[in-house]
C-alpha cells in the first residue's frame, strides 16, 4: 500500500515539465541566458567598435542585426545588454527575497513589530511600483547599483506580505507550538519550523520578481532614469532606436524581442512551478 501511494504521489520535476509552454519558456531562456554568459566568444565585433561609414546598415551577412546610428553592431550589444538586464534583475529577485523574509518573518511572529512593519509595507505597495522606482533613482542617482537598491526596495512588499501572511497560519500549528514548548529558540523555529514550509511560495514569487525587475530596468532605461547610457541595456537600445523608427525598425524590434521573450518566458516558468509545487493542482495534472 505504501508504495503504491507512492507511486501515485506526483513527481515535481515530471510536473513541471507535463506543461509543453514550460519546457518552451525554460528552453528560451536558458538560450538567453547562455549567450549572454559567452558573450565574448559569440560576438563578431568589439562591443565599442564603431563603423560610422556603416551607421544604420539593416541586417545581413556583414551585421547579422544590422548597425545603429554610430556604425556598433546591434547583435553584439544585445548580448552584451542581456548580462546587464538578466544580472539587475536576478539580483534584485534574491536580494527582494533575503529582505522580504526577513521582515516578513518578523512581522509575522512577533506581534509587536507586526503593527509597524505591515503599516510600512502597505504604505510601500500603495505606490505604483514604475513610479517608486523613479523617485528612488532620482534621489540615489543614475547606476547599475542604484537600480538595484531602487528595485529592491520596491518589490521586497511582495515577498514580505507572502512570508508574513505564511507566518501567521504556520505558527498556530501543533508542530510549531510543540516546538516552542520543548524550549527550542525562537531563531530556530523561524528557520527551520517556518521558513522552510515557505519555500514554494517564495520560490515562485522570485521568478514573477525577475522578470518584473528586468521590465522595470528596461522602462527605467527608455525614459533615461536608468544606468549609464554607455552601458547597454535592452531599454537603452529600444531608447536610441526609437529616433530612427522610420528608417531602422530592426533598432527596436531585436531589444524589444528579447525583453518580451525573457519576461514572458519568466512568467511561464513562475506559473509552472506554482503548479507543481502545489500538491492539489500537481495531483489534477
Amino acid at each position: 500500500m505504501a508504495a503504491t501511494a507512492m507511486m501515485d504521489e506526483p513527481n515535481f520535476l515530471t510536473t513541471l515539465f507535463a506543461r509543453r509552454s514550460v519546457v518552451i519558456a525554460l528552453g528560451a531562456i536558458g538560450t538567453i541566458i547562455f549567450m549572454a554568459l559567452f558573450a565574448d566568444w559569440l560576438t563578431p565585433y568589439e562591443l565599442a567598435k564603431m563603423s560610422i561609414r556603416d551607421r544604420l546598415t539593416p541586417p545581413g551577412v556583414t551585421w547579422w542585426l544590422g548597425s545603429d546610428s554610430l556604425g556598433r553592431d546591434v547583435y553584439t550589444r544585445l548580448l552584451y545588454a542581456g548580462q546587464v538586464s538578466l544580472t539587475i534583475g536576478l539580483v534584485v529577485a534574491l536580494i527582494s527575497s533575503l529582505c522580504g523574509i526577513v521582515i516578513g518573518l518578523l512581522a509575522g511572529y512577533f506581534s509587536k513589530l507586526d503593527s509597524v512593519l505591515s503599516r510600512v509595507i502597505d504604505a510601500m505597495m500603495a505606490f505604483p511600483d514604475i513610479l517608486l522606482a523613479i523617485s528612488l533613482v532620482a534621489a540615489l542617482g543614475g547606476s547599475m547599483i542604484n537600480i538595484i537598491i531602487a528595485l529592491s526596495v520596491v518589490y521586497t512588499p511582495r515577498i514580505a506580505r507572502i512570508v508574513r501572511a505564511s507566518t501567521f497560519v504556520i505558527r498556530e500549528l501543533a508542530y510549531v507550538e510543540a516546538a516552542h514548548a520543548l524550549g527550542v529558540s525562537t531563531w530556530r523555529i523561524l528557520i527551520f519550523h517556518l521558513l522552510r514550509n515557505m519555500v514554494s511560495p517564495i520560490m515562485v514569487q522570485a521568478t514573477f520578481i525577475f522578470a518584473y525587475a528586468m521590465l522595470s530596468e528596461a522602462g527605467l532605461s527608455f525614459l533615461g532614469v536608468g544606468v549609464d547610457p554607455s552601458t547597454p541595456t535592452w531599454g537603452t537600445m529600444i531608447n536610441e532606436g526609437r529616433q530612427y523608427l522610420d528608417q531602422a525598425t530592426y533598432l527596436i524590434l531585436a531589444p524589444g524581442l528579447a525583453i518580451t521573450v525573457s519576461v514572458l518566458s519568466l512568467q511561464i516558468i513562475g506559473d509552472g512551478l506554482r503548479d507543481a509545487l502545489d500538491p492539489r493542482i500537481a495531483k489534477e495534472l
